[in-house]
């Protein structure tokens, strides 16, 4: 259903306030120089971990947990997202997702839906800056288009950037916050970028159970 490359069965982190499993989902179309987990990139490299074994694991925890996060990565990817979502629903779980807003469209079936509950948007910097953070061009319009689609949406969300001097200095941060202030978005969240290229910030990193089998 989605290619999973690893996920954290506990996370206190990922969603402020909740306690949630967090699905780091295979694959990203951007190559951000300070990225979080860049394992996770490659789209068609190994992805250890079944769904089943998520939902198996979810299934347990009915009352324990609050909900499950959909990380990356970037989990708009995965054309399977929406069926995941819903199957975590079902199951009596509130959805949060991860996501840079690469894919608008997507994301957009996803809201208009009512799938997800919460959304941690990475805003990477002003528009004209963008494809100096992510490496690709033309990564600008999806990415505005996708958080504008999220700030009309009502959706609870939460608005972070990762700071990297190297590729995002003070002055250029401060263009941003104050570009999002006009755009009537709240609650940005400033990350630092650690010197080996992992953000310092709400999210964690998929690592320690990526190959964890069903109840190991």
């Amino acid at each position: 259903m989605i290619r999973i490359g690893g996920w954290s069965r506990l996370s206190t982190c990922d969603w402020p306030g909740r306690l949630v499993t967090t699905v780091f989902c295979q694959g990203c179309p951007w190559r951000c120089g300070y990225c979080h987990n860049p394992e996770l990139l490659p789209v068609r490299a190994a992805a250890p971990v079944p769904w089943r074994t998520v939902t198996d694991h979810l299934t347990r925890r009915r009352g324990l947990l609050d909900g499950v996060v959909f990380s990356g990565g970037e989990p708009l990817l995965q054309p399977g997202l929406a069926t995941a979502l819903r199957e975590v629903r079902a199951l009596g779980f509130a959805t949060g997702l991860h996501t840079g807003g690469a894919f608008p469209r997507r994301f957009a079936q996803l809201l208009a839906a009512g799938l997800v509950d919460w959304v941690g948007f990475d805003v990477k910097a002003t528009p004209d800056a963008y494809e100096k953070v992510t490496g690709v061009r033309n990564s600008a319009r999806p990415a505005q288009r996708s958080l504008r689609l999220l700030l009309d949406s009502g959706t609870a969300h939460q608005l972070r950037t990762t700071v990297d001097p190297a590729l995002l200095d003070e002055a250029e941060f401060t263009a941003l916050e104050r570009w999002l202030t006009a755009q009537g978005a709240r609650g940005h969240v400033r990350q630092e970028a650690r010197p080996e290229g992992q953000a310092v910030g709400p999210r964690s990193s998929p690592t320690a159970e990526r190959a964890r089998r069903p109840g190991g």
